[in-house]
């Protein structure tokens, strides 16, 4: 943190506003009083929209209000991409409150800030000057002051003259006030935030003082985990992606990790002679000319990484492997959807943990019942700041089957189903047997109504709304 030597604001838009309201203006920063409460949120009144249109079952509970309204939007706009994670790098925060103490360690033990060394304190902005005047500073300061106006501008100067060269500040404030905000960045402070202050917010503001501008593109990892063997995870991970490039017109990529028995190629009637096991063999040869030549083009915004689909090799891969393969993967298209095996590993645990959106499928049985159980556990426990996973009933309504109801279903888990997929065993067997997907065989399909559904929630696009022709165009269109 030091300050500018530039006089030049970088938000002028070349007028000079103090010429034509330097009679009125005056910094509201310096008219506060210390004790004065802030503004009331003016968007605080506005409806509450969810990040994602989300369908729930009719149980399902009504989403809570939003202090944050603008900010959730926003959030939701960011969540439609893949997200990057925080550099090793150690940071200090300085909380003054309890809420903000709360919030700070909720994000230190995010899944996207755990190459970070994050160590919360006590104190705030005043503890933060007693500490580095005997301490170095670290990459980055995270500090908060319940004061307003010149004091809190004060005790910035004196951490400016203890803070490393190359240290960043973020400054948690009480006043939400566009000119104290102008001054910080004028001085050098990377970014202020005022509560209520949610560990997303927190960690997108670390985020983004880290991001690379000329960084590889990171699309949204979508993982489709079974509950059990034999639920059709794989069917309608192939569709859903083929639903997303085809219906919503945004480019995606199939990853089919299941090495020995993959079906993604079968689906699509591919037989590529590369694909994800020679990737995985030589992660650190993998780069975009080289994906290119090995993905399966299924369509003109579908790509498919196929699995060999056979007994020949062990598939013995290091978790390191898994992990490099799919972080480049990513940048091939905005969303990457991964097709994973039933059995249980040490990479499978992990990109279910560092997926964007975990979907699992599950049938309406006991079996499918304790395992989802089992993996919605574990992901809530680990990802205490993401959404849940998203629960996907298959093959609901057999003849002469028992099945547990969805609600039922969904009361035991804690999570409404958000789509509800029928048994139709003619339209899933022809598809099957002609490599083509759901949506090429039956349009009609309440199957196919729920696959399209998902992908929509899936990415958070809707369909382009279909032209109608005019009355003059059908009677002058040329036979």
């Amino acid at each position: 943190m030091k300050p500018q030597t530039s006089d030049q604001d970088p938000f002028d838009l070349g007028f000079d506003a103090d010429d034509d309201f330097g009679a009125k203006r005056e910094e509201s920063w310096q008219r506060r009083d210390a004790q004065e409460t802030p503004a009331e949120d003016p968007f605080a009144d506005f409806p509450t929209a969810p990040a994602e249109p989300v369908r729930p079952a009719a149980s399902a509970e009504p989403m809570p209000r939003s202090a944050n309204p603008v900010g959730d939007l926003v959030a939701g706009a960011e969540a439609a991409f893949g997200e990057a994670s925080v550099p090793r790098i150690a940071i200090h925060v300085f909380c003054a409150s309890p809420e903000v103490a709360e919030a700070a360690e909720s994000a230190a033990a995010d899944r996207r800030m755990e190459r970070a060394s994050t160590v919360v304190r006590t104190g705030g902005l005043p503890a933060a000057l007693e500490h580095y005047k005997t301490q170095s500073t670290p990459p980055l300061v995270i500090v908060q002051s319940p004061d307003e106006g010149p004091k809190l501008i004060a005790d910035l100067d004196k951490l400016a003259e203890v803070c490393d060269p190359g240290t960043k500040v973020i400054v948690i404030g009480a006043a939400n006030d566009i000119a104290l905000y102008r001054e910080l960045m004028r001085r050098g402070v990377s970014e202020y935030l005022v509560p209520p202050l949610k560990p997303l917010q927190l960690v997108r503001a670390i985020t983004g003082l880290y991001a690379d501008p000329s960084a590889p593109f990171v699309g949204r990892q979508v993982a489709f985990c079974p509950a059990k063997g034999g639920v059709g995870a794989s069917t309608l991970a192939h569709n859903v992606a083929h639903s997303i490039a085809e219906r919503l017109h945004t480019n995606a990529v199939i990853v089919d990790f299941d090495l020995a028995f993959g079906t993604a190629g079968l689906d699509f009637n591919q037989d590529p002679l590369q694909g994800v096991a020679e990737a995985l063999n030589e992660p650190e040869r993998l780069d975009p000319v080289l994906m290119d030549r090995m993905m399966a083009r299924c369509t003109d915004r579908l790509n498919l990484f196929a699995a060999p689909a056979n007994l020949n090799d062990d598939y013995d891969l290091s978790h390191d492997a898994y992990e490099e393969v799919t972080q480049k993967i990513r940048g091939a298209a905005p969303y990457v959807v991964l097709d994973l095996p039933h059995n249980w590993t040490g990479w499978k645990r992990k990109i279910l943990l560092s997926s964007d959106d975990l979907v699992i499928v599950a049938m309406p049985d006991l079996a499918s019942l304790r395992n989802a159980k089992n993996i919605v556990d574990l992901v809530r426990k680990a990802r205490p700041n993401d959404a849940p996973p998203r629960l996907v009933l298959n093959q609901v309504g057999v003849p002469g089957r028992p099945e547990i109801p969805a609600k039922e279903f969904g009361e035991a888990l804690g999570l409404a189903p958000s789509v509800i997929v029928p048994f139709e065993p003619k339209l899933f067997g022809q598809a099957a047997n002609n490599g083509q997907m759901l949506s090429e065989v039956g349009q009609k399909s309440k199957a196919v109504e729920g696959i399209d559904q998902l992908a929509e929630q899936i990415s958070r696009r809707e369909p382009a709304p279909t032209e109608k022709a005019s009355l003059p165009s059908g009677l002058f269109k040329r036979k």
